[in-house]
């Protein structure tokens, strides 16, 4: 295994934070359009369902740019890679604040969600600049990071919509992506001296093509309702074209992703429990801020602003973070498959908890924190369990293949948890029964049991040393 580049203390006292915030912008400005879609319904006169595309847009353009980006990291043009696609999240950025039409405003959020496949890269740099006894805690925090900071963007710009109007709250995307774009050219150092990476760009194709069709089949849950032989032939499609991707890359000399490394026991059950967790994870992350919203008037609900509704994902982002910090001295006495299920347990009582009883305000804060909290102790041990058995120059193609599972369990938990609420929404109500979310809830439940399960088998696989393991001795 590559030993990681030697980095000076000041070099890694400024590229520690700098790669952490990196991270969180990507995050935040890629789910930035979460609470602006009835904003940009009403202001470009547009439909619920068109004005949806602005959150659903960079989320399948992230999950197709993803691998890309995770190969291109792999050569010797990594920090190079990152300015430019950070370049294009800040230009895409700018057309958000000043779009003539919803069309311009619609590739602005395009160009942005290129953003979302950086977060790899960022992981392949800690792993090669930073000593080995930091760069594992910094990667888990990186996890961490790209997962809670959909919790960070979402009070702020519904608070700036509310005050200031829709462009003031795209603004904060601007901002933040400018100075993302700017902290990236003082301290990411340039990659190793390594061949270059060369991109598949058929493999590409075929992988693009096929998270195409997936995630749009999970993301649009109206087409289940109203259209569903065209949902069930775009999963076909999907699951055809995967599947030609996956024969392709075993045979091609410069595959998009290693698959050979999903041979490995930890590997693949370190992705399988990704993909699970994530659609629990996910599922109650929609239903707690659609409930909170609902007006009391439909029997249940808070009829809270957009603004508490974004307070509410506050409990989330913070205890994420300290769950991630919990992970370093766990892993002191734990293997991370063990990690996982504490984390997964703590996703499972959320769900449970918010089954059970929800009938007062706090205790949707209350749940959200310990969502926050699994969450944080999960994203943190991912990256442990899959880079102990990974090769330090594949690390950006391995996390990003991680990424893209993560984001498709995250779509199908927010498709699961919309159509089950519609599947108890009485025809001409507004407004799904209190026990549709009741449904949800342990249905959410379900998979995280899986999760749990399937973590409890992982930890049967051998244990591998990973750099700080080495480090220590």
């Amino acid at each position: 295994m590559t030993e990681p580049e030697n980095t000076s203390t000041t070099t890694s006292a400024a590229l520690v934070p700098a790669l952490i915030f990196i991270a969180l912008v990507v995050a935040v400005v890629g789910s930035l359009g979460a609470p602006l879609i009835t904003p940009v319904a009403d202001q470009f006169s547009v439909s619920l369902a068109a004005a949806q595309w602005t959150l659903t847009a960079p989320l399948l353009v992230g999950a197709i740019a993803t691998p890309v980006l995770g190969r291109l990291g792999v050569g010797p043009h990594r920090r190079q890679v990152i300015i430019a696609t950070l370049s294009v999240v800040a230009v895409g950025s700018l057309l958000t604040v000043v779009p003539p039409s919803f069309g311009w405003l619609l590739a602005g959020r395009v160009a942005q969600g290129a953003g979302l496949g950086l977060t790899a890269l960022m992981m392949g740099v800690a792993r090669d600049h930073l000593p080995a006894e930091h760069s594992g805690g910094t990667i888990a925090v990186l996890s961490v990071a790209s997962t809670i900071g959909i919790g960070v963007g979402y009070p702020l710009a519904g608070l700036l919509a509310d005050l200031a109007g829709l462009r003031s709250a795209y603004g904060l995307g601007l901002l933040i992506a400018g100075a993302a774009l700017t902290a990236a050219c003082f301290t990411i150092p340039d990659a190793p001296a390594r061949r270059s990476a060369m991109v598949d760009v058929v493999g590409a194709a075929l992988l693009g093509c096929g998270l195409l069709a997936l995630l749009l089949a999970i993301s649009q849950t109206a087409l289940w309702i109203n259209r569903p032989a065209l949902a069930g032939a775009l999963v076909a499609a999907a699951v055809i074209l995967i599947g030609i991707w996956a024969h392709h890359e075993s045979r091609s000399a410069t595959p998009l992703v290693n698959l050979t490394l999903l041979r490995h026991p930890a590997v693949a059950g370190a992705n399988a429990i990704m993909f699970l967790g994530g659609i629990g994870m996910y599922l109650l992350l929609t239903l707690v801020t659609r409930y909170v919203q609902t007006p009391s008037m439909a029997g249940y609900g808070f009829g809270v602003t957009v603004f508490i509704a974004g307070m509410v994902l506050v409990p989330f982002s913070i205890l994420g973070f300290v769950g991630g910090k919990l992970v370093p001295p766990l892993r002191e006495r734990l293997t991370p498959a063990t990690i996982l299920v504490i984390g997964g347990m703590a996703v499972l009582l959320a769900l449970v908890v918010f089954a059970l009883i929800r009938s007062q305000l706090w205790l949707s804060f209350a749940v959200m924190g310990l969502l926050g909290l699994g969450v944080g102790v999960f994203s943190a041990a991912m990256p442990a369990a899959i880079l102990a058995v990974t090769p330090a120059e594949e690390t950006s193609s391995a996390m990003s293949f991680n990424q893209v599972v993560r984001s498709v369990g995250f779509s199908i938990g927010s498709a699961l948890g919309g159509l089950t609420l519609a599947a108890y929404t009485s025809v001409g109500s507004k407004f799904p029964a209190d026990f549709g979310y009741t449904v949800a809830s342990w249905l959410g439940a379900g998979a995280m049991t899986v999760t749990v399960i399937a973590a409890l088998t992982l930890r049967s696989t051998p244990r591998f040393a990973t750099p700080e393991d080495a480090a220590k001795q």
